[in-house]
């Protein structure tokens, strides 16, 4: 399962959305999201999908790195899905005591799951196909108008892309002092919940130290490197729209468009 935890990592490629500047690349997926949470049919909401599925077939990753960025969020999805099939309205078609499910509560628990799924998927795109200086640049731009309140916003952006980008490190990170406490005989796979979790304590100590050690190995190199924020420092790579990140713009906008019309003329399902 760990191993399975892709989130925060970047996969090089050339695919036009990899092209894409990464300001525009940020602002689409908000704009996405947005759209997931307005959908009120099926109609929009399978539309919404589509748009998933082209977006993530035309920035070429793999459909099975893909699920792997959802197959750890699985226990989430079915908690939260579960949840929401109680809070229905309408004519119960089950009762478990003082519980009922009905029509409602199993359309607002399937849409609730979709719209989680897609949510990861946009998101991971997000950082599959941005590099991490193009995505902390992207991040300080878009952050600069904080300045106004004399916000470190140069500051914010490298804690935020730091914080991300340390995940793949952290996981490899569990997989080898897992690996090394079940060489020592370690059992962290059989027994119940609390077994399992009482088995986790010997590798999150090392795991602590291990980050700590990163962490303080990150900010020497950097203060070796004369690192002193972002001021009056430049850019390897200048951040510029061109006409494709216009033309993908105008795109979502139509396409947000006609999720508010599948919205208001089409019938409501929740």
């Amino acid at each position: 399962m760990i191993s399975d935890i892709t989130i925060g990592q970047y996969f090089p490629g050339n695919s036009p959305i990899h092209k894409m500047d990464a300001r525009m690349k940020i602002i689409l997926t908000l704009i996405l999201i947005v759209s997931i949470f307005i959908c009120k049919n099926i109609f929009s909401l399978l539309t919404v999908i589509a748009a998933t599925l082209a977006v993530t077939a035309i920035s070429k990753i793999p459909f099975k790195t893909i699920f792997k960025s959802v197959k750890p969020l699985a226990i989430i999805i079915i908690i939260t899905a579960v949840l929401n099939i109680f809070y229905g309205s309408g004519e119960p078609l089950v009762t478990i005591g003082k519980l009922k499910i009905t029509a409602d509560g199993i359309s607002t628990a399937i849409f609730m799951a979709v719209r989680i799924i897609t949510l990861v998927i946009i998101s991971s795109l997000l950082t599959y196909t941005t590099s991490p200086t193009e995505l902390t640049d992207a991040i300080e731009r878009l952050m600069k108008p904080l300045k106004i309140f004399k916000i470190d916003v140069h500051t914010i952006a490298m804690i935020m892309t730091i914080a991300l980008r340390f995940i793949p490190t952290l996981i490899e990170e569990i997989e080898k002092i897992m690996a090394a406490q079940k060489s020592r005989g370690a059992d962290m796979e059989s027994g119940g919940l609390i077994h399992r979790a009482k088995a986790l304590i010997p590798v999150l100590i090392p795991l602590f130290v291990s980050a700590f050690r990163r962490a303080n190995e990150l900010a020497y190199a950097m203060e070796c490197r004369c690192y002193r924020g972002g001021e009056g420092r430049t850019k390897m790579k200048v951040m510029k729209m061109e006409t494709r990140d216009y033309i993908a713009l105008t795109v979502v906008i139509l396409f947000v468009a006609l999720i508010v019309v599948m919205n208001h003329f089409l019938p409501n399902i929740i």
